[in-house]
């Protein structure tokens, strides 16, 4: 029997009904067990990788870009076949995309956007700059932070929305549709909107009219109800929900410990690809996760066993929010089942420095990447003989949306990948690599290294089924309406689903 579907739902409403049907593991429960198949070495001046992102489309998920603290991007290809008796910079050159200097101080982390066309860049030079990925071209420099740039997160279904975090205390939304201006052949754009002193730090030394001084802000989020915004900072574990209509303070916010006076900072925060489910990866060593409707209830796991002594180790849930991921100052990275916290983390072990940036990719099960201080960048693998034998890593199952009245259904989808045209001596290009859906990943890879230093969309599935007519004059101030639209325009938001905590 069907219900009636004219009647509109919001975004989140659609979520819950979604998580009624029982979701296929990312990883199967049996394939835990994960090799190491690259090992990508920095350069040889010694400056230590600080971000690293999978490409989100899934055409081109197997292509990874790559940060360091001399200010280069790298962008890699994780499924080249290497030689297992060439040398690490042998293997690089076949495994290179391509490498820029994109700032000249150090680039804390990178944002695909744009289906993976555009790369974003947040740099201790206190900008954020726009790039071509193929063309290696800086197409915009957002300006306004007075520290240096933290984070980025980038809009779930417009890329042209971002948000960004700053270690002068503040965040800010841009949108990159709007008039720029033209400086030394750089084209500058604002930002639509700041807020100053997200996190204030009660510890830190007041200025002369007694505030307290604003603490780094060290993560950011832009979660899937398209509105709502999550921030957290250097100063304590609060993790604070912001609605982008309405930026004045912050409308809910989620804390560990809220009796406690030792809280530590927050060094990271990662959403599901539902959004339901989010971590904050806390200076304690500890990782909690939040369910985004039940923020009252506080923290619903809580993992531990690593060590987070610097607010560079970053910690992630896989896309299905069945695993969590986090890097660590003893030199591993660590992964959980997200419903057994109290069981013994996987830990992976061939890193010699603390690991800080890590990875999941999005479309090919079981890849990840761990960066590190030992200046290399590390793909992992679940050991082929784990895998299920029913389905090919690429298989992927897509859920049917339904409400909670109605059936439930899934259905399994096979993605038929097409090869790549190879290159006279078995080389792909960069275009191709970039621009073509490669091959499923090859079981085994050996190890590569980058150049040295001085060569130097989320497809949405919680697509709202409501249908909204801008007024006249939101048509006219577009695209700044997408943040500031008209009090007609009644459309929940996380707000609704939660708690505010005064």
């Amino acid at each position: 029997m069907r219900t009636d579907s004219s009647k509109p739902q919001s975004v989140f409403q659609s979520i819950i009904s979604r998580e009624l049907i029982r979701k296929r593991p990312f990883i199967d429960e049996l394939a835990l067990d994960f090799t190491e198949t690259g090992a990508i070495e920095i350069n040889a001046f010694e400056t230590p990788p600080l971000a690293i992102s999978f490409c989100k489309a899934s055409k081109s998920s197997h292509i990874f870009a790559v940060s360091d603290e001399a200010g280069y991007v790298n962008l890699f290809d994780s499924r080249r076949k290497l030689s297992s008796v060439a040398s690490h910079r042998e293997n690089a050159e076949k495994a290179r995309i391509s490498d820029w200097l994109a700032h000249q101080n150090a680039i804390f982390d990178v944002c695909w956007i744009k289906e993976d066309t555009h790369i974003l860049t947040a740099s201790g030079d206190q900008t954020i700059k726009v790039w071509d990925a193929q063309e290696k071209k800086c197409t915009g420099v957002l300006k306004g932070h007075t520290g240096s740039v933290k984070c980025l997160s980038s809009h779930t279904t417009n890329s042209d929305l971002v948000i960004s975090g700053s270690r002068d205390g503040s965040f800010a939304i841009w949108d990159l549709r709007c008039n720029s201006k033209t400086r030394c052949d750089e084209v500058c754009l604002p930002s639509t909107s700041m807020v100053k002193g997200a996190h204030p730090s009660s510890q830190a030394r007041r200025g002369r009219r007694g505030k307290a001084a604003a603490a780094s802000i060290t993560s950011v989020l832009y979660l899937k109800d398209e509105i709502s915004i999550v921030t957290a900072g250097a100063a304590d574990s609060v993790v604070k929900f912001w609605d982008t209509r309405n930026l004045k303070s912050n409308v809910a916010q989620a804390c560990p410990h809220p009796d406690s006076s030792t809280q530590k900072g927050i060094s990271s925060l990662s959403q599901d690809l539902k959004g339901v489910y989010l971590t904050a990866s806390c200076m304690d060593n500890r990782i909690y996760l939040y369910n985004a409707f039940q923020l009252d209830k506080g923290p619903v796991q809580i993992f531990s066993g690593c060590q987070i002594e610097s607010f560079y180790v970053k910690a992630a849930i896989s896309p299905d929010a069945d695993h969590v991921l986090s890097g660590s100052s003893n030199g591993n990275a660590h992964i959980w089942k997200v419903n057994k916290p109290q069981v013994e983390p996987i830990i992976l072990k061939s890193h010699h420095g603390e690991v800080s940036a890590i990875d999941w990719c999005p479309s090919e099960i079981g890849k990840i990447a761990t960066c590190a201080d030992d200046f290399t960048v590390r793909i992992w693998n679940i050991k082929t003989s784990y895998c299920p034998s029913s389905r090919s890593p690429s298989s992927i199952r897509r859920r049917v949306m339904a409400t909670p009245e109605s059936s439930k259904q899934l259905i399994n989808e096979n993605e038929e990948p097409m090869d790549l045209i190879k290159q006279p001596g078995g080389s792909y290009s960069s275009d191709e690599a970039l621009h073509q859906i490669n091959s499923p990943s090859p079981t085994t890879a050996p190890l590569l290294s980058t150049p040295e230093a001085q060569k130097k969309r989320f497809s949405s599935i919680s697509d709202s089924n409501e249908t909204f007519e801008m007024t006249p004059e939101a048509t006219m101030k577009s695209p700044s309406s997408v943040l500031n639209p008209p009090s007609s325009l009644k459309r929940k938001t996380i707000r609704d689903y939660f708690l505010a905590v005064p």
